[in-house]
């Protein structure tokens, strides 16, 4: 057996391990959406609530409510600073929540908000997020029909925090889910890559950078149902690329189907600039967190069509097929670099972007 073969042979009885949480106290590193997320959701939340709904552990649960089939979603928002170039904490708990319906496939319909607010926290700022929040509703074509107040101790918050949840209808007849990946599809992204990550990181000023890096948080379900209208039987899977980045989502998909993902280093579209911050810092902007962007697995046959509708669509204009779906080694996230060699992507360890939404 060669040392490559045996070096993925660990990796894989290491992977199939039941998940254990060893750590007796929660760190960052549990929110970060890596390693150390997955665990604490299948050895905690799975364990305790484990059903047949939950169990995919998608982006939102499918439900059937009569004769409607619905998608349903919740997420918590507790970004710093509040405000950051491109947005606020507002607009990215409606687009985060809207684009996490559409990952599903759904079209959004309503929501709901619920804030966390500390002691002394400026009205004025509390105005500024609600009027974006009202805003990036309106964008989407959502409304937000409910919502939760509640107010701590000065101390115990930071400034404000949000929570958000969402229903949305499910009206095309299509099948979207991480397992679906079959050796021969494409892997593509809807455009340039670790920019919300990226001006969190500047705008937090901890580190002297300045570079003109914007969020790119926008909401997703209009692009994501131009791809389905074109090409309804032949979209695997939908991701998109929020925490832990493009390389833990890909991860979550050769894991779900058994496959080698093989990624082309330059395929990847990432800004000058946020290739600049993230080697001064140390990180891969795989790894670093979109808010505006998606990760889709297509059938291979069918990558042309499904490239032109992306880059058809204002929010897909740099869209690229970054990559392709193998039959080995499974379960592994491979990339081709550009110096001709081979490394593995594996899931995030730890958290080198605390606090990105």
């Amino acid at each position: 057996m060669s040392r490559e073969q045996q070096v993925l042979d660990r990796i894989e009885r290491i992977r199939r391990r039941k998940p254990v949480i060893r750590e007796e106290l929660i760190t960052l590193a549990h929110g970060a959406g890596g390693k150390a997320t997955q665990t604490l959701i299948e050895a905690v939340f799975l364990e305790a609530f484990r059903n047949p709904l939950l169990a995919p552990l998608d982006d939102g649960a499918l439900l059937r409510l009569g004769d409607a089939r619905t998608a349903f979603t919740t997420d918590s928002y507790v970004v710093s600073p509040l405000f950051f170039p491109g947005g606020d904490i507002g607009d990215l708990a409606v687009n985060g929540t809207v684009n996490d319906l559409a990952m599903c496939g759904a079209r959004p319909v309503h929501l709901s908000a619920g804030f966390i607010l500390e002691e002394g926290f400026p009205v004025a700022d509390l105005r500024r997020i609600t009027a974006s929040m009202a805003a990036a509703a309106a964008a989407a074509d959502v409304t937000i029909v409910t919502g939760d107040t509640k107010v701590v101790q000065r101390g115990k918050a930071d400034g404000c925090y949000i929570t958000t949840a969402g229903v949305g209808l499910l009206e095309q007849p299509v099948t979207l889910s991480a397992a679906r990946a079959q050796p021969g599809d494409a892997v593509i992204v809807s455009g340039p890559i670790g920019e919300h990550g990226a001006a969190i990181m500047l705008a937090r000023d901890d580190f002297g950078i300045e570079a003109p890096i914007t969020s790119d948080t926008a909401p997703l379900h209009g692009i994501v149902s131009e791809l389905l209208k074109a090409l309804p039987e032949h979209v695997r899977a939908l991701r998109d690329a929020t925490r832990g980045g493009v390389a833990t989502v890909l991860n979550e998909v050769a894991r779900a189907s058994e496959v080698a993902v093989v990624l082309q280093e330059d395929q990847i579209p990432v800004r000058p600039e946020v290739t600049g911050v993230c080697e001064l810092l140390g990180l891969d902007p795989l790894y670093v967190a979109c808010e505006g962007r998606f990760v889709t697995v297509v059938d291979g046959a069918h990558a042309g069509p499904a490239l032109e509708t992306l880059r058809a669509h204002p929010l897909g204009a740099d869209a690229a097929i970054i990559g392709t779906v193998t039959d080995a080694p499974p379960g592994l996230v491979l990339l081709r670099t550009a110096f001709g060699g081979t490394r593995v992507v594996d899931v995030l360890v730890g958290d080198p972007l605390p606090r990105i939404c």
